[in-house]
């Protein structure tokens, strides 16, 4: 079974030219950079492509989601898959 995630971006980053906002990199692809200041929202997981776009169409309408309208991700994801495979190591701040 697969689920439909929508998530939307509000960026606030500094990875552009002199400090400016990325919204999309070179490729087309959704900027997300969390430790920059982007905001990452999950909206909803929904059953279908269609439905999670519908959504897209209500939020757009929305404070904040009219403001960026083209930055929201559908990442379709399969239920019962196991994503992260290994253990993980922390490393302390400032090594």
């Amino acid at each position: 079974m697969i689920v439909y995630p929508l998530w939307h971006v509000g960026h606030q980053n500094e990875a552009g030219p002199e400090g400016t906002t990325v919204h999309r990199d070179e490729e087309g692809s959704l900027h997300i950079d969390e430790q920059d200041g982007d905001d990452v929202k999950l909206l909803g997981i929904y059953s279908t492509q269609e439905k999670a776009e519908e959504r897209v169409r209500r939020a757009r309408l929305l404070p904040g989601f009219r403001d960026e309208p083209d930055c929201f991700m559908i990442v379709p994801y399969p239920v019962d898959d196991d994503t992260w495979t290994e253990g993980f190591v922390r490393i302390p701040n400032g090594e």
